[in-house]
């Protein structure tokens, strides 16, 4: 047994020259003959470019629906068609065939995904106790070696003619004769059909692929209204697609399904390094079309575009609307507690706490009078702001929205206000068990230290029990639900308003 410690150098890779037997030609995809519908299991916000830069295709949340046409030259009988370019994340169980051209007298008589494709190891392992050739450096010299493959457990070991053994180098250069039979280039379908007459068909193939999804991203321009409390709004909306299903697809149409589509309980399935956008030119594209579908809504675009694998795409959903009136609310709400038990809760300290922050929303309805009106599938809307010193837009928060029908209202928290504090405190209880009931009172103090007044909307969660009573406050009061309750208050200019409230609850 030898062994050569050649080509540890220069010769680092292991290179593969093969003679690749040609296949039976498959078929071909036409012009514009493919089309795709993604739909999205992500949860809104919690996705992002950066989450699909390792671990290819195991973590995008969403899937697809591929139907492709084409047009097959069939032989009277039995024929073997071959279907290569298909995603390699392609769930098999999906895959549906059908001649367009004669549905009768075309049967499927057998289905199969062939996904052995080539790598080093399965090449390697299928030369074992074959012959093989590799060539060795030792400096500037290379030596030829002719012998059979036996092992390839941590380098190669070859038996030469004269019987004795070479251990190698995984970065030994290895010539293979020929690509091994059952391995493939790249994922294919292979049916076997029965065709009653020859003649070339027009023919469609649909699947169902994972590695694919989609959401939406909203860009909003904030401008300042007559009022604190008044703004206009403009909106514009994109989605992100990402492609890393294992295949590319040129000049397909694409749609997008937009709802909580349910489907069976599967396992899961097993980054992009490119990043386009779709700019509008001097004549804007054709964007996308939408339509309620079922109990969903579905986005058409009204033109083809490319994916390429291991891709994002940015797409305009719809054109910006302008003007869109909103309204500015600072909200505080200084003690969120919740409860939903069985028995009130007659600790005096339970929820006896106190937040500071006074949070920043901006509030809009999604209605064609406010130049909207299109159902907003759900995203991350961000929100900026011009600096006029310099006209630049400058970022100041974002949220995420779910899916929004028209006629609807939304509600975005864009973060705490800086100049407006607040403060509540509990300042009297009593309890009574003998006839079950406890009075609570509580003061909230606001401090606005800006040089114009605000409207705070104070929102109290009544916690301790479900029949309760307001018997003294100081401002009146909006009911919003069982629990909760909200108080408008306005605050002048660098000065301080203050709340007062008691609530009896009885059992």
């Amino acid at each position: 047994m030898k062994t050569i410690p050649g080509s540890r150098g220069a010769r680092s890779a292991l290179f593969f020259v093969v003679a690749v037997a040609a296949f039976p030609a498959s078929a071909q995809s036409e012009r514009g003959a493919t089309a795709l519908t993604i739909y999205s299991t992500a949860t809104p916000g919690t996705i992002n470019v950066e989450n699909f830069m390792h671990g290819y295709g195991a973590r995008v949340p969403g899937y697809a629906v591929v139907r492709e046409a084409r047009s097959l030259d069939f032989k009277s009988g039995r024929n073997t068609i071959r279907f290569t370019d298909v995603a390699a994340r392609i769930d098999p169980t999906t895959v549906a065939f059908e001649s367009l051209t004669d549905p009768a007298g075309t049967t499927v008589m057998e289905q199969n995904f062939q996904f052995d494709l080539v790598s080093r190891d399965k090449l390697l392992h299928k030369y074992i106790d074959r012959q093989v050739t590799v060539n060795v450096s030792h400096g500037d010299n290379v030596k030829q070696i002719t012998g059979t493959l036996l092992s390839t457990l941590g380098g190669l070991a070859i038996q030469a003619a004269d019987g004795s053994v070479l251990l190698l180098p995984s970065g030994a250069d290895i010539r293979l004769p020929a690509l091994p039979g059952g391995l493939i280039t790249r994922p294919t379908l292979v049916w076997d059909i029965r065709s009653q007459k020859g003649g070339t068909q027009r023919t469609r193939v649909s699947y169902q692929t994972a590695g694919m999804t989609w959401w939406a991203d909203y860009n909003v321009t904030y401008h300042e209204g007559k009022n604190a409390n008044t703004c206009t709004l403009d909106v514009g909306a994109w989605v992100t697609i990402v492609n890393q299903s294992g295949a590319g697809y040129a000049d397909t149409r694409l749609k997008l399904v937009a709802g909580n589509v349910h489907r069976a309980p599967a396992a899961a399935a097993p980054s992009p390094q490119m990043m386009e956008r779709a700019m509008a030119g001097e004549s804007r594209p054709q964007g996308f079309r939408e339509k309620p579908f079922f109990e969903y809504h579905l986005y058409t675009l009204d033109r083809t575009t490319t994916l390429p694998d291991n891709s994002t795409k940015q797409l305009e959903l719809f054109p910006a609307a302008h003007h869109v009136p909103c309204e500015k609310q600072l909200v505080y709400y200084g003690a969120p507690v919740y409860w939903y038990g069985g028995m009130p809760i007659t600790n005096r300290d339970y929820g006896n706490h106190s937040n500071k922050k006074v949070d920043v929303y901006l509030k809009f309805k999604n209605s064609p009078d406010n130049n909207m009106g299109m159902p907003l599938p759900a995203g991350v809307i961000r929100v900026s702001k011009e600096d006029p010193a310099d006209q630049t837009l400058e970022f100041v928060g974002e949220d995420v929205i779910d899916h929004t029908p028209k006629d609807e209202s939304v509600m975005i928290k864009l973060g705490s206000a800086f100049d407006v504090v607040g403060e509540h405190r509990q300042t009297d209880f009593k309890l009574d068990t003998a006839n079950k009931r406890m009075t609570e009172s509580y003061e909230i103090d606001l401090r606005n230290h800006k040089a114009a007044p605000v409207m705070v909307q104070v929102k109290e969660n009544l916690y301790r029990w479900n029949t309760w009573r307001i018997i003294a406050k100081t401002h009146d009061y909006v009911k919003v639900n069982a629990r909760t309750i909200r108080f408008p208050v306005k605050v002048p200019a660098n000065g301080t308003a203050k709340v007062g409230y008691t609530v009896r609850y009885t059992w």
